[in-house]
């Protein structure tokens, strides 16, 4: 049965304060079983040459991706990430990406999720699919 994205368990104490998310500066702005949508600013997530890097591309699909399995598996299961690919359509160099992540499946063991991010115009700057394994015991942190 899916979680109610109000009942998504906290973070630990413990992770906290390093988590990527938010040295990237990226944000949940909704939250359903539907759609997860974030976002993240250009600025500070730059390749050398001034660009949108991929990789902050791919650290914010997983990140929706993952939150959408998540309401989805929790609370009987954990989801890890198994499996992103990224198809980059242009670059960005300001202002903001936006995310969707919408599932395309929805099993007991796994879920796949289309993650399309935008510019502020709109433009489509990257296609991303996310495969998640349900997990039934969460992985041990050392």
């Amino acid at each position: 049965m899916p979680i109610d994205p109000a009942q998504l368990p906290p973070i630990p104490p413990e992770h906290a304060g390093g988590q990527l998310n938010e040295r990237m500066g990226i944000e949940i702005v909704s939250m359903s079983l539907d759609e997860v949508v974030g976002r993240m600013p250009v600025a500070g997530n730059l390749q050398p040459f001034g660009l949108l890097h991929g990789g902050a591309n791919g650290v914010l699909a997983e990140t929706l991706g993952s939150t959408l399995s998540a309401l989805h598996a929790l609370p009987e299961r954990f989801p890890v990430g198994l499996e992103l690919a990224c198809t980059h359509h242009r670059s960005a160099t300001s202002g903001h990406v936006t995310g969707t992540a919408r599932p395309l499946h929805v099993g007991r063991s796994t879920s796949t999720s289309e993650i399309v991010l935008v510019d502020d115009d709109g433009r489509r700057v990257c296609t991303a699919r996310l495969t998640c394994l349900h997990r039934d015991t969460r992985p041990r942190v050392s």
